[in-house]
């Protein structure tokens, strides 16, 4: 599984981006809401991926954000909601909007979203009920290095939430190294 790319932005065209990761570039389908905070061309951009292994292909979406990529997957868990229509939400909705749709139980504001019918809202509505916290909807902290970003991933894949790995990078030095962060976030978490 590609978790995250690290590398030079060398194209963009809407939806799709190409990251150079040393000489090799991954093309990268991302929702309008990641495309948009994209650095220019030739700058460095690190994205979170999920890859999607299909008979056909193996496609990689990006996002900025661990609550874009936490919630492009609880969206394709959903039937008959397959990358190309989570994408089409992502992009029409913020995380913090979507999840307040789904407080509310607003299946109109989820139609307006193009590719979203009424059963298709309705859907939506039932099983994402309770799935998608306030804490999604939350700004969420810039992570500034790559290896900021490999502690808050470190601490999520140990069971922390983001808004608890967040909290515990800010404690830290901001220089400090990968293993040296772990640890000390580890101690202020525990």
């Amino acid at each position: 599984m590609i978790g995250r790319l690290s590398g030079l932005l060398a194209e963009k065209s809407p939806p799709l981006v190409m990251v150079d990761v040393n000489g090799v570039g991954y093309e990268v389908d991302v929702p309008m809401s990641t495309f948009f905070n994209l650095p220019g061309l030739g700058e460095r951009v690190s994205l979170l991926t999920h890859l999607v292994v299909r008979e056909d292909a193996h496609l990689l979406y990006g996002f900025l954000t661990v609550a874009e990529r936490s919630t492009f997957r609880e969206l394709i868990k959903i039937s008959g909601v397959g990358p190309r229509t989570a994408l089409a939400i992502l992009s029409g909705l913020s995380v913090a909007e979507l999840s307040a749709a789904i407080s509310r139980q607003e299946g109109g504001r989820l139609q307006k979203v193009p590719g979203i019918g009424k059963k298709t809202a309705e859907r939506l509505l039932l099983e994402l009920k309770g799935k998608l916290g306030p804490d999604l909807g939350a700004p969420t902290a810039q992570v500034a290095t790559d290896a900021q970003a490999d502690i808050v991933q470190a601490l999520m894949a140990l069971g922390y939430n983001e808004k608890d790995a967040s909290a515990a990078l800010k404690k830290l030095p901001a220089d400090v190294g990968v293993s040296e962060g772990i640890k000390l976030a580890l101690k202020s978490l525990g």
